[in-house]
């Protein structure tokens, strides 16, 4: 293993984390199999000490504004593998095993639709 793929282990809090100005940072999720991305969401401190908790993915609504725990309706989970911080602090990137579709409209992904390419 090089370097650039060396993970160090880091040991933060949410007080640690970047957040917005409603106190909330971007979670970018991926299938921990084969990398595909699968969704981008966002959590606040409860969301964040829930997931960690219980390792499994819940976030926060911006649209709903409430805590989200996934597949808590739809059956469709999101058990953590991993989750890691970005050099600066302010973007998470979950590992997970998704039971089911990630996309609220049942695609496996919520990056469906290709724009160009």
């Amino acid at each position: 293993m090089n370097q650039d793929q060396e993970m160090e282990k880091a040991v933060l809090s949410f007080d640690d984390l970047k957040t917005d100005d409603k106190g909330l940072i971007p979670v970018v999720v991926q299938d921990y199999q084969n990398g595909q991305v699968l969704m981008v969401a966002y959590m606040n401190r409860q969301a964040f000490e829930i997931t960690m908790k219980e390792e499994r993915m819940t976030y926060y609504s911006r649209s709903r504004q409430e805590l989200w725990r996934k597949g808590d309706t739809s059956g469709h989970v999101q058990y953590v593998k991993s989750i890691d911080v970005d050099c600066d602090a302010d973007t998470l990137l979950a590992k997970v095993e998704q039971v089911g579709a990630a996309c609220h409209t049942g695609h496996r992904s919520c990056f469906y639709r290709r724009l160009r390419g």
